[in-house]
């Protein structure tokens, strides 16, 4: 099977969607991406994820063009084309993978068009901001090229908000709801999951505290530096 490292990759992932209870149906997908062959792996459009295979995963180019597979890829791939060409190949970022979802928390705050509050570690530990929010796509982005607008649109709030893309792993699109990116595929999808948790988290803390107000910025930092830090400790490391 060819390309068959980065289309095991995307399947499993992908599979991780309906196990983490990261959307229902279709409402989801991931890529995987293989810098040097400039070319992702990724979901087919509308396939339920039992009718999965690796061998269902469809491989794209970074100009969105089916290089091989026998479905359509999934309709946001323009998305993750300009994620992959603006974060991974402009910026240097070192993502592999990108996952869109539709999972419930998440959803509700970019429905608000509001970003996620960091008020606690659990946050902390992961980035160091708020989880940015995207405004609502113009009449005339929506009518030129959607999907495609829409990573634009990612890539142009990063850039007015001099986000590293490589730090703020994780955006919600106003209206519409969350990408994240990772290392891996693999790990695409734990950003997406601990973005889940996390507005869950910020959501149930206004219920219970209207005013809550943001972690203080020495607990964010230390939480931050002692899993992602120089001299990081956080876990077994290596030995």
């Amino acid at each position: 099977m060819e390309y068959k490292t980065i289309r095991e990759e995307a399947y499993l992932a992908n599979m991780q969607i309906p196990a983490q209870h990261l959307a229902l149906y279709t409402w989801g997908n991931v890529s995987a991406f293989d810098k040097d062959a400039g070319v992702f792996a990724i979901k087919p459009s509308g396939v339920p994820y039992p009718e999965l295979t690796p061998e269902s995963m469809v491989i794209v180019d970074l100009d969105g063009k089916v290089v091989d597979g026998k479905l359509n890829p999934s309709s946001d791939t323009p998305t993750h084309v300009v994620l992959y060409k603006e974060f991974a190949v402009k910026d240097g970022a070192a993502i592999r993978g990108i996952i869109h979802t539709h999972s419930t928390y998440a959803v509700s705050w970019a429905q608000a068009v509001k970003p996620v509050p960091l008020f606690g570690t659990t946050h902390a530990d992961h980035i160091q901001t708020e989880v940015p929010c995207t405004p609502y796509l113009s009449e005339a982005a929506v009518k030129n090229d959607y999907e495609r607008e829409t990573g634009n649109l990612i890539v142009g709030h990063f850039r007015s908000l001099k986000l590293n893309p490589a730090e703020v792993n994780m955006v919600l699109v106003g209206g519409h709801g969350p990408f994240c990116w990772g290392a891996t595929a693999d790990k695409a999808v734990y950003n997406a999951a601990v973005l889940e948790e996390v507005s869950k988290m910020a959501l149930n803390t206004l219920l219970v505290k209207p005013d809550a107000t943001a972690l203080p910025a020495y607990i964010v930092d230390k939480h931050y530096q002692r899993k992602h830090g120089p001299n990081a400790y956080y876990g077994q490391g290596k030995k």
